[in-house]
């Protein structure tokens, strides 16, 4: 396989993305697919933001292109990144130009309750920045109804274990050999 494929599991923060990110990888090792995975929260992170890019998009790109070269060298064609927003149109250009223009694209979007959030960060977030998240969180999931592509497949997180959802993520993909779906 030639062509570079990414998974894009986006999401407001207390979803589950990272969780279900590596649930999904775990699958696909357990099956031998070969695949790197990229928590995009990480790709950003400086303080203060580099001059001329203040929401930290262009060092974010860098680091995904950079990081993308490595495992792309060695061979790798898949990628599990899991961000907020990185399901949105507005963010396709940086896949395309760190992974190749041809790369294939899969959306998922994870979803969850303002309860089932407020839960799951309030477990996370034990420091400053509990009602930074919950604000960001709403305002996030607003964006994402609003703008998320048609293609993407939504699916909801609310009460569910982690291993199903992960199960019907990695369905999305078409990644895995048939018996093993």
């Amino acid at each position: 396989m030639d062509q570079a494929e990414v998974l894009l599991i986006g999401g407001r923060a207390g979803v589950g993305k990272t969780t279900v990110g590596w649930e999904v990888s775990a699958r696909l090792r357990a099956v031998r697919v070969a695949h790197c995975v990229i928590e995009g929260d990480f790709m950003g992170q400086v303080h203060p933001a580099p001059e001329g890019d203040p929401c930290r998009r262009k060092i974010a790109e860098r680091n995904l292109t950079a990081l993308w070269s490595n495992y792309a060298e060695l061979g790798y064609r898949r990628l599990i990144y899991t961000n907020t927003v990185s399901v949105l149109a507005e963010n396709e250009g940086m896949f395309r130009r760190a992974m190749g223009a041809h790369v294939r694209i899969v959306r998922v979007v994870l979803t969850a309750s303002d309860a089932t959030a407020r839960e799951r960060l309030t477990g996370r977030e034990l420091g400053s920045e509990l009602e930074h998240e919950l604000a960001g969180s709403a305002r996030k999931a607003r964006i994402l109804d609003a703008q998320m592509p048609l293609d993407t497949m939504r699916v909801t997180t609310d009460g569910r274990a982690v291993v199903d959802i992960a199960r019907e993520v990695v369905g999305a993909t078409n990644w895995l050999p048939s018996a093993c779906g």
